[in-house]
């Protein structure tokens, strides 16, 4: 399927909403929880030239990205929404709270510090 083919070569948006989420998910954790952080280094054709292995996360919050991921590179819409935008939530129970309460707290955080930039993908 096209869906299938797409898999292995991910778009412009999809690599910008995968950033972005990696980045506020880093951002959440770094502030949320202590411990060990490692870099995100997933594995797989479709990850390669994401770069993201710059931010660190603790085993939680990289267990999530992983499956927040694979999420959205399985959504079944053409052309893909954003997350927020769309009808159907794949997320299972839990899932799409958190992903609220990551981007609300990130968000802000990165705000206050002055990545102006980030309110454009707020609101888009």
């Amino acid at each position: 399927t096209k869906r299938t083919e797409q898999t292995a070569q991910l778009t412009r948006k999809e690599q910008k909403d995968l950033k972005v989420l990696a980045l506020f998910t880093s951002v959440y954790c770094r502030s949320k929880h202590g411990g060990k952080k490692t870099p995100l280094l997933l594995e797989g054709p479709e990850w390669l030239g994401l770069n993201i292995e710059k931010y660190r996360c603790c085993k939680d919050c990289r267990d999530f990205l992983e499956y927040a991921f694979v999420r959205r590179l399985r959504c079944p819409l053409d052309p893909k929404p954003s997350c927020k935008h769309c009808e159907i939530h794949c997320y299972r129970t839990g899932h799409r709270e958190r992903v609220r309460e990551i981007m609300r707290f990130s968000g802000q955080y990165l705000v206050k510090r002055g990545r102006i930039d980030l309110l454009w993908h707020l609101w888009f």
